[in-house]
């Protein structure tokens, strides 16, 4: 079942409270998003640090062929 992108946004919110997170359906089809999450929780990580930080958020929807969340491009920021 495919996931919608208030779910996604609900799931990493839960990690980062106070993220600028947006959300966009790439394909239009629910299974391919974008997200980027801006937090200043990110500073002093570097990207791959920070992506695994919201890939953890996901909490596992993204794994294996049986996940719920097909396709997630990320780009993470910290706050300018």
């Amino acid at each position: 079942m495919a996931m919608q992108a208030q779910e996604i946004e609900d799931l990493i919110r839960e990690s980062f409270p106070d993220a600028k997170i947006t959300i966009t359906d790439l394909a239009g089809d629910g299974n391919h998003y974008a997200a980027e999450v801006v937090d200043a929780s990110f500073a002093g990580m570097n990207r791959v640090q920070q992506q695994r930080a919201v890939y953890a958020a996901l909490k596992g929807k993204m794994d294996g062929a049986n996940g719920e969340l097909h396709a997630l491009a990320l780009t993470t920021k910290v706050p300018e």
